[in-house]
């Protein structure tokens, strides 16, 4: 049962997506806060660390460069989140975590959240080639496609290493960064590329972990619903080592000194620790504790990366 207005209240608007409000301004506000959350701004915001980062490593990028290619990556970012919550509206729906999210709650149409996503990658096509040049424009393109086709539409509902080959999406904003300052790509910025690759799985499976039950009930394969959560830590340890040695190939490599080392090796022994940690307990506060690291492992690493360039 709903309950009745106040005698004498004027009838609610009816807002488009859906919405109902009492105020055409809150309307409006839940109308923009909807489509801001189909462009998934919490995880863009690692995505844009990872891309600033990479432009200071590979040179001295002007505030205006930045900023252009920060907007040109979160419009291709946020149209390939806005597609995946088109596409995912049914599975969505099912699971507690995402059932209030605006196209399986019924505030944004699915027609609507494509054509919005769809928008948003040719615009950054357009900005990214106009502003920065066409070398980023097309790396940035690539991950929106990687993305929606390769992760999204083949691979989540198919196989349990969707978010390892998957990932590889996610790893485009160094390279797009790097192409941004220098107009090329290099051995620096490929390795840049596969840290975040090697760091994406044991990040995700962390999650993955604590959202078992959910991803079980909707059929996505997910690796600890497949293989089983001890091969799911197995994996995550398994991972943090590789990530570790890979972390280390840009020192070997001259690219950067003694301030990376040390960051390098440290973060990678608490990544390490961790993964062990977890593969011991076995329970949700760990898997918990290595999630939230592996947040903020990323960004710390990237900005030693830049501290290590500059200082």
């Amino acid at each position: 049962m709903s309950a009745a207005p106040p005698t004498g209240a004027a009838p609610a608007l009816k807002a488009p997506g859906g919405l109902t409000s009492d105020h055409g301004g809150t309307g409006a506000r839940q109308i923009l806060s909807d489509y801001v959350e189909l462009t998934k701004p919490k995880v863009q915001s690692l995505l844009l660390l990872t891309t600033i980062a990479t432009m200071y490593v590979a040179g001295d990028p002007s505030p205006a460069l930045v900023a252009l290619t920060c907007l040109g990556g979160y419009l291709s970012a946020g149209g390939a989140g806005a597609v995946n919550h088109w596409f995912d509206r049914d599975i969505d729906l099912q699971m507690a975590r995402t059932a209030n999210r605006p196209v399986p709650s019924g505030r944004v149409s699915p027609r609507a959240a494509l054509a919005f996503g769809c928008t948003l990658a040719a615009l950054s096509l357009l900005e990214l080639t106009l502003a920065v040049n066409p070398l980023a424009a097309g790396l940035s393109f690539a991950g929106f496609l990687g993305y929606v086709f390769v992760y999204t539409v083949w691979l989540k509902r198919r196989t349990p290493q969707n978010i390892v080959i998957g990932g590889a999406a996610g790893a485009v904003p160094p390279l797009v960064g790097w192409a941004a300052v220098t107009g090329s790509v290099s051995g620096t910025a490929v390795i840049l590329f596969f840290i975040v690759f090697f760091w994406t799985p044991p990040h995700f499976w962390a999650l993955s972990l604590l959202m078992k039950g959910e991803y079980e009930k909707v059929g996505v394969p997910m690796l600890p619903v497949v293989r089983g959560e001890a091969e799911t830590r197995r994996q995550i340890l398994l991972y943090a080592v590789l990530l570790y040695a890979v972390t280390q190939l840009p020192f070997c490599a001259g690219g950067f000194g003694a301030i990376y080392l040390v960051c390098s090796l440290t973060l990678g022994v608490l990544f390490v620790a961790g993964a062990v940690r977890l593969y011991r307990r076995a329970d949700r506060a760990s898997a918990l504790r290595l999630y939230l690291f592996s947040l903020a492992y990323l960004a710390l690493l990237f900005c030693a990366m830049v501290a290590d360039v500059h200082l």
